[in-house]
C-alpha cells in the first residue's frame, strides 16, 4: 500500500532522526565484503545510478557504502568554465529555487519563506551582507555525486557549525516543513570572492547526518541527541 504524501511528512516529525542517521552511518561504514556489496549493489539498481561517469565503475571495488556515496567522477564529464566572470554549479545536483534575497527573505518553496539570519545561524553581521543579495538552493539526490567544490575562486573567513534537526531535504518536505533549510544540521562557510562575500551552506538531511571539508575534516557526525 502506498504511503501518502502527509503521512511521509508526519512521519517527519515523528521519527527519531538523528538516531536513524547514526545508525545508518555505522551501516555505511561496514567493510565486509557480502554486506557492502549486497546494499551498494541495491542502492545502484533502486537509483538507477550512472557508474560509467565514476573515476571507478565497478560497484565492488568500493571498501564500504560511503566510499561508494561519496565516489569521484571523472571531470571531463563535467567540463568547468574557464570564464572568469561566470559562476560553476558547486555540485551535481538540481537547481529547486534560485533568485533575489528580499529584505533578508530566501524563497524556500510556494507559501515557504526563511530568513538569511536564520539559515547563517543567527549571525547578524554577515545576515547584513546578504539582505539583497542572490541565493541558488541545490538538491542532491541520493543518485547524485555526493561531493561538493567551489563556484569560484575565494578565501574562506569563517566556518560555523549549526546544530539542528534532520529532516529530508527531498521536495516533498521543502513544500511541506517550514523554514526547512533553517532547522536542519548545516555548516555555514563564509568566503571572499571576486564577486563579494558569498555564504556556501552545507544542510544535512535524515541519513545523510555527516558532513566533512578538506580544510577542517568531519565536522557533524550525527551524534546529537535532537529529534
Amino acid at each position: 500500500m502506498a504511503i501518502s504524501d502527509s503521512t511521509k511528512i508526519l512521519l517527519q516529525y515523528l521519527l527519531p532522526k538523528h538516531p536513524i542517521s547514526l545508525l545508518a552511518g555505522k551501516l555505511a561504514e561496514v567493510k565486509k565484503p557480502w554486506i557492502k556489496n549486497h546494499l551498494i549493489q541495491q542502492f545502484a539498481k533502486a537509483y538507477a545510478i550512472d557508474m560509467s561517469i565514476a573515476i571507478e565503475p565497478n560497484l565492488t571495488e568500493y571498501a564500504c557504502f560511503n566510499d561508494f556515496f561519496t565516489r569521484a567522477i571523472d571531470l571531463k564529464h563535467r567540463p568547468i568554465d574557464e570564464n572568469p566572470k561566470g559562476l560553476c554549479s558547486p555540485v551535481d545536483g538540481a537547481i529547486s529555487q534560485f533568485g533575489s534575497i528580499n529584505s533578508g527573505r530566501i524563497i524556500q518553496a510556494k507559501n515557504h519563506h526563511y530568513s538569511a539570519l536564520e539559515v547563517l545561524g543567527g549571525d547578524h553581521e554577515s545576515a547584513k551582507g546578504f539582505a539583497h543579495g542572490q541565493f541558488c538552493t541545490i538538491y542532491l539526490a541520493p543518485k547524485d555525486y555526493h561531493r561538493i567544490h567551489m563556484p569560484c575562486s575565494g578565501k574562506l573567513l569563517s566556518m560555523t557549525h549549526v546544530p539542528g534537526q534532520l529532516f529530508s531535504v527531498n521536495p516533498l518536505t521543502a513544500r511541506n516543513v517550514p523554514k526547512l533549510f533553517a532547522r536542519n544540521e548545516r555548516v555555514v562557510a563564509i568566503f571572499d570572492t571576486a564577486f563579494g562575500k558569498m555564504a556556501m551552506i552545507l544542510v544535512g538531511a535524515t541519513i545523510v547526518g555527516s558532513i566533512e571539508t578538506v580544510w577542517a575534516g568531519t565536522i557533524t557526525p550525527p551524534l546529537s541527541k535532537t529529534g
